[in-house]
């Protein structure tokens, strides 16, 4: 599969139908996902296969991925979704 075709695939499953998570993966995976090394794409595909509302808790960090991947690309996402 091409990268392109990757990432067109990850932006479907990236858009969850719940608005606060689809604002903070969607630009995620269309500015930052292509400047990850492929562990981070790992992490990120390994998230997109959680639940959304453990998504959403540890967004809003009320609770802590148990892996300490899923708590490295939590915490890159929302370092993208920091205003700068």
């Amino acid at each position: 599969m091409s990268i392109e075709t990757e990432v067109k695939r990850l932006y479907w499953h990236s858009r969850r139908g719940m608005w606060e998570l689809d604002q903070l993966l969607v630009p995620f995976v269309e500015e930052r996902y292509l400047e990850l090394d492929e562990a981070d794409r790992e992490r990120y595909r390994l998230l997109l296969d959680c639940e959304d509302q453990d998504i959403f808790g540890w967004f809003m960090r009320r609770a802590e991925p148990d892996s300490d991947d899923l708590k490295r690309i939590v915490a890159l996402v929302l370092d993208h979704a920091r205003p700068k």
